[in-house]
């Protein structure tokens, strides 16, 4: 099958699990590559943490940062009212004691398991703007760092208190302009956290084939990446036996996101990067995870002939 007709085909996928999205997958030997509307910018929720973790990485190799200096954290209850790092599901937003934990350790909670707080202790360290310039020393264009993650958890509160979460992701839906603006700061994307499944495969590209990044660095954000504890999005068509995933997933209302590098046992090694929003105002979509997953995995076995 052709490239026109597959991707034809895995538009209607999308279209029949009610998505939209921007997929690309890339031979990261050879360069080639196979994607839906790859330039298609949106909001990245939390894989605003790949950049996040490559500046604290970068300054921690520089010598500016100590991976083993302790920062202290308070629990979400003294966070309302100053310090303010971002809450959430899992981590450091849980806990309801003081802690005081590594910058090694925090990088991994921020990656591996998506902590907002330990992503916010870090951004804390390294701020938006800075993080926004070491992807561009990086040479990494097309991903806009903006704010810190509990800006997005602060005016979802604020925004989106409904009484259920079906109307929460109606809302989200529903807010949007054909400009892809919105009426909450963190959904719009000449103000949100941004990029395209194209810029996030050049940030996997670099950090396997590292030629501007330092290859330590590198190394220590990629074996982050495979230590991710999220696998129910593109983990079950792309890990096995024979297969090494690593990945970082993000997810905010009606978005759902993933990108990863796929490394084979006969050497072939591929980066996909798989972003998209959801027109169906539901939190748990099962059939969304397998389309993205079905899409992300035709695309790369296009890309290798099989």
């Amino acid at each position: 099958m052709n490239s026109v007709r597959l991707v034809a085909e895995l538009r209607g996928v999308l279209a029949d699990a009610g998505l939209a999205g921007s997929f690309l997958v890339r031979d990261l030997a050879t360069g080639e590559q196979v994607g839906i509307d790859a330039d298609r910018v949106l909001p990245v929720a939390s894989l605003v943490k790949l950049p996040l973790a490559l500046a604290v990485l970068q300054r921690r190799h520089a010598g500016l940062l100590d991976g083993a200096a302790e920062i202290d954290v308070r629990p979400a209850g003294e966070r309302a009212s100053a310090g303010r790092p971002a809450s959430g599901p899992v981590g450091l937003s849980r806990f309801r004691h003081p802690a005081r934990i590594a910058v090694d350790d925090l990088l991994y909670l921020s990656v591996s398991m998506s902590d907002n707080a330990a992503a916010d202790a870090l951004f804390g360290l390294v701020p938006p703007r800075d993080v926004h310039g070491a992807l561009r020393h990086a040479g990494i264009e097309g991903i806009a760092v903006r704010h810190r993650m509990r800006d997005v958890s602060e005016a979802a509160a604020a925004n989106l208190t409904p009484r259920s979460t079906g109307l929460a992701h109606a809302l989200a839906i529903g807010a949007g302009t054909p400009g892809q603006g919105h009426q909450l700061a963190q959904l719009d994307v000449s103000r949100a956290n941004a990029g395209s499944a194209r810029a996030f495969a050049d940030l996997l590209h670099e950090l396997w084939r590292p030629s501007r990044v330092p290859p330590e660095v590198a190394e220590r954000l990629r074996l982050l990446m495979r230590e991710n504890v999220f696998r129910q999005r593109l983990a079950p068509d792309f890990a096995s036996d024979a297969e090494t995933w690593s990945s970082k997933t993000g997810t905010l209302l009606n978005l759902r996101h993933e990108v990863g590098v796929v490394e084979h046992d006969d050497g072939d090694t591929l980066a996909v990067a798989a972003l998209t929003e959801s027109r169906v105002p539901a939190a748990a979509q099962p059939a969304a995870e397998a389309a993205m997953a079905q899409v992300a995995r035709a695309l790369h076995d296009h890309l290798r002939g099989g």
